[in-house]
């Protein structure tokens, strides 16, 4: 699987390099009246980009250890409930129990 992702990630940066030498000239970003905004544009294009990636991944990896940690609580909470129990009503009551069996014809 890490093989399948590092050739993904060479692939990404090949075309983003071929993207960057292909485009290499300034554009104008007019961001208010009087702001003008002078930059390359796969400067631009990378900044665009990592604006819609960043808040995306921040929120999948905030959800899956949110998630990660609730299976963990479910997981300990099941694990607490199946084990058994050894106190002492429930032992009174399994000699109860017996002494009941042995008494009856």
């Amino acid at each position: 699987m890490r093989m399948l992702r590092t050739i993904f990630w060479v692939l990404v940066v090949g075309v983003l390099a071929a993207f960057t030498a292909a485009n290499w000239q300034p554009v104008e970003v007019r961001i208010w009246e009087g702001l003008l905004l002078e930059t390359r544009l796969p400067a631009l294009v990378i900044l665009a980009f990592l604006l819609g990636l960043v808040p995306t991944w921040l929120l999948y990896r905030t959800t899956r250890w949110r998630l990660t940690r609730r299976i963990a609580n479910l997981e300990a909470s099941l694990g607490a409930r199946a084990a058994p129990s050894l106190s002492s009503t429930n032992l009174e009551t399994a000699r109860d129990a017996d002494t009941l069996k042995s008494e009856t014809p």
